[in-house]
């Protein structure tokens, strides 16, 4: 799998998404609660944008009258019909079994060490050990 330079930390703030294009396909990566989240932009029930479906909590019910919300924003209520998926896994709330969102692996590199990895790159040229003696050049072959 490639890896794809998408954004800096600080074009997607707290709570925000941005949507790139990786081979031909919308991806939508979220930042909620200090971590990023990548899935494929295409709700699977009828093909929605994921990048429009609101960021809910998970809501439970320990009795009636009693609420508790936990993972604030960390769940994507499709804005065309309402489906939710947990954007860390990708699975839905109501068929985990069956239907699910595509979800890729994201990490954050500090751009030293970004640099750095960048310049070994998949494709490496032959070089040789060059040194200057006197006013000739030479290269070890």
């Amino acid at each position: 799998m490639a890896r794809h330079v998408v954004a800096r930390t600080s074009e997607i703030p707290p709570g925000g998404n941005k949507v790139v294009a990786i081979d031909g396909r919308d991806i939508v990566v979220f930042h909620v609660n200090g971590g990023f989240f990548a899935l494929l932009n295409r709700c699977p029930h009828e093909g929605a944008p994921l990048d429009k479906a609101a960021c809910v909590a998970r809501l439970t019910s320990p009795e009636p009258g009693v609420y508790q919300r936990s993972r604030v924003g960390e769940l994507l209520r499709c804005a065309w019909h309402g489906w939710e998926f947990d954007m860390r896994s990708g699975q839905s709330w109501f068929d985990p079994k069956r239907v699910k969102v595509r979800c890729y692996p994201v990490a954050v590199e500090r751009g030293e060490e970004l640099a750095a990895e960048m310049k070994k790159g998949p494709y490496v040229a032959e070089t040789f050990p060059v040194h200057v003696e006197d006013a000739y050049v030479i290269v070890d072959a």
